[in-house]
């Protein structure tokens, strides 16, 4: 009697969770081509406009005065974000070493923090989605062995066609989701490499100079 209670329950708690899975996948592949949209936007505008050879950046700023350097930033292939991570650290020459340290750090770990919040929705998508897929696959089976036992095959066709769909939905949009993580990850990383570099060269020209002057 217990385990029957038991069996009830489970099955109309499995039941009433097809919907939400359902709906939940819906969501996750509606993000899924959002973020693909996004990054195919991303190409056009940014990445296809990157085009920068930092160590022959480097060599134009050897040498070169605050002024001169923030002219020869936003003249490169750099992108906005970076030029502006850069300006705000050419323009601060006259605080203290240890400040401007600081300061580049914190602008590094900005940058860091805005790429992170961006690939954070698809690395969210890329882990959920297979579960969900696997939550919509299983939940019909349960009234579809029921249905074949009965000999109601078209109850039973059409759980294992939920079953089906919402594997192939959740696989889809995990496996999408992952190679634009994937993508954005590398570019994101180049970026923060290019940023640091650059960085790290204007404060040992900063230093050079302050040195030079004492």
């Amino acid at each position: 009697m217990f385990s029957d209670a038991v069996k009830e329950v489970l099955r109309a708690v499995s039941g009433a969770l097809q919907i939400p899975t359902i709906v939940i996948l819906l969501i996750l592949i509606a993000v899924t081509v959002v973020m693909l949209g996004s990054i195919i936007g991303e190409f056009f505008t940014e990445r296809k406009q990157l085009k920068v050879r930092i160590p022959l950046l480097i060599d134009d700023i050897q040498g070169r005065s605050a002024k001169e350097t923030g002219a020869i930033i936003e003249a490169s292939g750099l992108l906005k974000r970076q030029k502006k991570a850069i300006g705000e650290l050419l323009s601060r020459t006259a605080i203290p070493e240890a400040e401007r340290e600081a300061l580049a750090r914190q602008l590094i770990f900005e940058e860091q923090a805005h790429y992170d919040r961006i690939s954070r929705i698809t690395d969210f998508v890329a882990k959920i989605a297979p579960m969900f897929g696997l939550m919509g696959t299983l939940i019909p089976l349960g009234p579809g062995l029921i249905a074949l036992g009965q000999g109601d095959t078209k109850t039973l066709s059409s759980s294992l066609l939920i079953a089906f769909d919402t594997t192939v939905a959740g696989l889809i949009s995990a496996a999408v989701s992952y190679i634009i993580s994937s993508v954005r990850n590398r570019w994101y990383e180049e970026y923060m490499v290019n940023l640091e570099t650059v960085m790290e060269c204007i404060l040992e020209e900063q230093n050079r100079e302050i040195t030079d002057e004492n």
